[in-house]
């Protein structure tokens, strides 16, 4: 198994226990994603972009993995993941450049080349 689908199966896992444990953290938690990334001003793909940069920013491989495939799903083309992913380099300097490279493989699997 593909340290993206070990991650995956990790993340399912631990939402099911958590909504099993009846979490009202947990509840708030994805009440408030559900609000942050509805369409609003911004449509749900910029605000996935966004997100992608700042988890390239804050080495959250887990972050990047979730928000390439649903800035994808929401309809970002692999360019604009991309310059996401450089603006996340960018914030972080280069730290961000180490990040960016588990970026880089999520996107060969979102966008098949």
């Amino acid at each position: 198994m593909s340290k993206l689908e070990d991650m995956t199966r990790a993340r399912k896992e631990a939402h099911a226990k958590l909504l099993a444990a009846k979490s009202r953290v947990y509840q708030a938690f994805l009440e408030m994603e559900r609000a942050a990334f509805s369409d609003g001003a911004l449509p749900k793909r910029y605000k996935e972009l966004i997100a992608v940069g700042i988890s390239v920013s804050i080495d959250c491989e887990s972050c990047m993995q979730w928000h390439i495939e649903q800035a994808a799903a929401a309809g970002a083309a692999r360019a604009e993941v991309l310059e996401a992913v450089e603006v996340g380099i960018e914030m972080a300097g280069g730290p961000g450049t180490v990040s960016a490279r588990f970026a880089l493989e999520v996107m060969d699997c979102v966008f098949p080349q």
